[in-house]
């Protein structure tokens, strides 16, 4: 039974990406400070925190809207990831366990939203 935000997986999941996020950030020269960790950090934070705030607004119209805005900051984090890649800042098969993370909470993401859609 779902009685919070934290009860859903694909908050749970999001929660996760952001830690790994910043532990992989981590390893980014300190010059990208102000750049790229600090864009990535703030992308992945997004997504549980609208999943959240979209949670709590309890209507479904504005619920749909927050979880909308969380996959978009997933995309841009997905994004982030390939320049990350392209800088050569990681190795691709060190970024495809993050990128996994990503898809996986981009499928849950879509689930949800056509769940809650057709349940109107």
């Amino acid at each position: 039974m779902i009685r919070s935000y934290k009860d859903l997986i694909v908050w749970q999941k999001s929660m996760d990406l952001v830690d790994s996020i910043y532990k992989t950030t981590e390893k980014l020269p300190s010059k990208e400070q102000f750049g790229l960790i600090s864009q990535m950090r703030r992308a992945s934070i997004s997504v549980p925190s609208n999943i959240a705030e979209g949670y709590g607004r309890q209507s479904t119209g504005s619920y749909t809207q927050f979880l909308s805005i969380a996959r978009g900051s997933l995309l841009e984090l997905e994004t982030q990831i390939e320049l990350y890649i392209r800088l050569i800042f990681i190795q691709q098969k060190d970024a495809e366990k993050i990128l996994n993370e990503i898809i996986e909470i981009n499928k849950m993401l879509t689930s949800l939203i056509i769940k809650i859609d057709n349940s109107k």
